[in-house]
């Protein structure tokens, strides 16, 4: 009834998990660095169109 799975699919699907895993973990990673800087204490601060002096260095 079925067909029997071709070779080629079985080496795709091979490589969509490594790529999933490989993804997966490069997320990972990158919440935890964010975790590890938040916890941290550190000043996240970005570019929003607002005058901050905080986040003018003393040269200007």
């Amino acid at each position: 009834m079925f067909k029997p799975e071709h070779e080629l699919h079985s080496r795709r699907k091979g490589r969509n998990t490594s790529l999933g895993l490989i993804l997966g973990g490069f997320v990972l990673l990158v919440f935890l660095v964010t975790i590890v800087k938040l916890m941290n204490g550190q000043m996240i601060q970005g570019f929003d169109h607002t005058y901050r002096p905080a986040l003018v260095t003393p040269d200007e």
